[in-house]
């Protein structure tokens, strides 16, 4: 040993042992302590500073308002997964005045037409977070991440009960510690990207448009 290391660690194992540091409160990351409405006016804000629409449907059936919906932006149909809670629901309730699609093949079979496809992808929320104003959804067999990628028009419902005041709260409410998701994504608006010169486009790589759909219900 040099006589440099030597000195290095004889004055540390001479430095007097010093007391734990005090513990963090991290009250603040789990709760804001904010109201149900200022939640959803927290998350509304956020989300419609970066291009997101929102289509309330509280106290209605959800199924009929997306179809309306879906007429008037004159959209050609809509993709969802069929052995989904929300794609059961959906299919029972539809009247096909507008083509519902289901997402039942390989990727494979129909990357051409999916990937051409010019109408909306539908997806339920496992949430939402009102201080970065972001949708959680776990993705899956049932519903496939490409519904919510591919589509030029990405659909979310999301159950209004269900919007928490952070991401620390999410988690811990969640258990995500005890069975963390396998494919999480975080959605705060449609997508975007910006070039050399800072210049920010929307719907270049993804989705051009999402439209939160405010329910009661899953």
């Amino acid at each position: 040993m040099t006589d440099a290391r030597a000195a290095i660690l004889s004055r540390l194992r001479a430095t007097e042992t010093k007391a734990p540091p005090p513990l963090q409160d991290f009250q603040i990351l789990e709760s804001r302590g904010w109201s149900a409405e200022e939640k959803l006016q927290r998350l509304r804000q956020q989300m419609e500073a970066v291009h997101t629409e929102f289509l309330d449907a509280r106290g209605q059936d959800w199924p009929t308002a997306v179809q309306n919906w879906l007429s008037q932006e004159k959209l050609p149909g809509l993709i969802y997964g069929p052995k989904s809670t929300l794609g059961a629901k959906l299919s029972s309730q539809w009247n096909n005045s507008v083509p519902l699609i289901p997402y039942d093949r390989a990727m494979e079979q129909w990357k051409a037409e999916l990937f051409a496809f010019e109408g909306a992808g539908i997806t339920a929320t496992r949430g939402a977070i009102a201080q970065t104003g972001s949708l959680i959804l776990f993705t899956g067999a049932d519903e496939p991440r490409t519904l919510s990628l591919v589509p030029p028009v990405h659909i979310a419902l999301l159950n209004v009960g269900k919007i928490r005041d952070t991401w620390r709260q999410v988690m811990q409410e969640q258990a995500w510690v005890n069975n963390m998701p396998t494919n999480l994504l975080l959605i705060s608006g449609p997508s975007k990207t910006a070039d050399i010169e800072q210049t920010l486009a929307y719907g270049v790589h993804g989705p051009k448009r999402l439209l939160v759909v405010l329910t009661d219900e899953d």
